[in-house]
């Protein structure tokens, strides 16, 4: 069981599961979304931490100084690219929905909200597999527990927003399966490419996806900013940031 966890795509797998099981919660207990709304900024932090003190280092060494940080910032811009004209891609992260108001039926929310968290996923299993691929255990392990964390708020929010789209519990859970199987389906797809391209499709995989983080991060805290202010909020995500940094700092000793 530890050796399919240390693949690309068993990791991949193992947040896909922990997103599906938030969901489910999610579609069970009406306080849910007080408590995801509370873990959202210090996830976001998390998540932003490890790109900053993980995936960012490794750029720089691997591809130079600007290189590696055009590589996060093109991840950054296509993520605000795809929420400015296509649809907001974290339902966890979004300031444009009010999750406390879910029992309201969505009719014709689902279909784009589908895509848009398909793509969430399929770019969380590109960031995992690619931070496993010539980046060692320690930052794969890294971006998975953030990316991990960050898919509890987002499967809780996922689920309750197509329970309120579509009025059936079983329906909401099989589309929540479905989106999260774009996870697995990114980790495969970044392991083919990788397999036949090398380093350099990694080092492009890996920034894309870490800048999809970046972004995720901002539009998470943002969003929390609005909801509850700026004290509790930002204490969350400092608090998530230093635990990234922690994190990192741990990871590495133990490899070691």
């Amino acid at each position: 069981m530890a050796g399919l966890l240390n693949t690309p795509l068993g990791a991949a797998w193992l947040a896909a599961v922990i997103a599906v099981l938030a969901a489910a919660a999610g579609l069970q207990l009406a306080i849910a979304p007080h408590w995801a709304r509370r873990l959202i900024p210090f996830s976001a932090g998390l998540l932003a931490g490890i790109v900053l003190f993980g995936i960012l280092p490794e750029l720089v060494e691997e591809r130079g100084r600007w290189p590696g940080t055009g590589l996060l910032a093109a991840g950054v811009l296509l993520l605000w690219a795809i929420g400015r004209w296509v649809y907001a891609v974290c339902p966890a992260c979004s300031h444009t929905h009010d999750h406390s108001l879910c029992a309201a039926s969505l009719h014709g929310f689902a279909p784009p909200l589908v895509l848009a968290a398909s793509l969430h996923a399929f770019l969380d299993g590109v960031g995992i597999a690619a931070a496993r691929h010539d980046h060692g255990a320690t930052l794969g392990n890294a971006v998975l527990f953030g990316v991990g964390l960050h898919k509890i708020p987002e499967g809780i929010a996922l689920g309750i927003i197509l329970l309120a789209a579509l009025n059936s519990r079983r329906a909401a859970l099989v589309w929540c399966l479905i989106v999260q199987a774009a996870t697995p389906a990114g980790a495969a797809l970044e392991s083919w490419v990788s397999a036949r391209v090398g380093t350099t499709a990694v080092s492009w995989a890996l920034g894309l996806a870490g800048g999809s983080f970046l972004y995720l991060a901002y539009h998470a805290v943002h969003a929390d900013l609005r909801r509850r202010g700026p004290a509790a909020a930002l204490g969350a995500a400092v608090v998530g940031l230093a635990s990234a940094a922690l994190l990192q700092h741990s990871l590495a000793s133990w490899h070691h």
